[in-house]
């Protein structure tokens, strides 16, 4: 996903992959740039992914937020190495719609080599 995000879109006229496809293509960087992206959206869940932003705040219903944060000390530190959600680890590979809806936070530390993730 990284290397899509990075060699495919930029900010020039043909700064797409492709087709635009009413939005698609727009919605899909904006959730890959924040590390998730539903692959599944009749079932709620989102597949992690490798996030190209430090932190990003999704604002919620009744004052509610969700972050996510990478933490990560350089840019060539793009696989996830471990997951906490809340603040307690995380092991799966996706997190659910309700997860975001509660509001909190996703931390991804991030590593230079493949993680047992």
């Amino acid at each position: 996903m990284s290397k899509v995000m990075n060699e495919l879109y930029n900010n020039t006229s043909s700064g797409y992959a492709g087709n635009e496809d009413c939005g698609q293509m727009s919605s899909w960087y904006v959730f890959g740039s924040m590390g998730f992206y539903p692959v599944n959206p009749v079932g709620g869940e989102y597949v992690l992914g490798a996030p190209l932003l430090e932190e990003a705040v999704v604002t919620l219903p009744k004052g509610k937020t969700f972050a996510v944060k990478a933490h990560r000390t350089s840019p060539d530190e793009i696989y996830v190495q471990s997951v906490t959600l809340n603040g307690k680890p995380h092991k799966e590979i996706f997190i659910r719609h309700e997860d975001i809806m509660r509001g909190g936070t996703l931390e991804l530390k991030m590593g230079k080599k493949k993680g047992s993730f």
